[in-house]
């Protein structure tokens, strides 16, 4: 399992550029608690950062900075920690465990961004596959009884 077959690969982007109100609406209208900040380098749609509501809050709103006067990249997240699509699952969460995110872009050969993984994402995969265990085990339980 890589991080290239579990990543959500509708990824909501923005523009480091862009305002902050602008990055707000867009976290409320595709309902997202983060944005993966892009530029284009060539032919590469490249991540260069992020902004969780979270960096809303402590930034802006903690100390009562004035939204308007503020672009995504004053108060985006730089210090991006990325994967490769060929990553291991398990290595991906590893790497976000070492490094206190929630969240990983998942990047191409070229650096191109094709996804982001979450910790909602693994969740998910997780509660999937202990459900079909659970089903596995009922099965067995069942056709024992049917043979007994």
């Amino acid at each position: 399992m890589s991080a290239g077959e579990y990543c959500n690969r509708e990824v909501v982007v923005v523009a480091r550029d862009e305002s902050v109100r602008t990055a707000i609406g867009l976290m409320r209208d595709h309902h997202v608690g983060s944005l993966v900040v892009t530029e284009q380098q060539g032919e590469t749609v490249k991540p260069v950062g992020i902004l969780t509501d979270r960096d809303i809050v402590m930034e802006i709103l903690a100390q009562d900075v004035a939204v308007d006067t503020v672009d995504v990249g004053d108060i985006m997240s730089d210090q991006l920690v990325k994967v490769s699509a060929e990553t291991r699952l398990v290595d991906a969460v590893s790497l976000m465990k070492q490094k206190g995110v929630r969240r990983l872009p998942v990047v191409d050969a070229d650096g191109g961004l094709v996804g982001i993984l979450t910790v909602d994402d693994i969740i998910d995969l997780l509660s999937e596959q202990i459900s079909n265990l659970v089903g596995l085990i009922n099965n067995e339980q069942r056709q024992e009884r049917a043979t007994r």
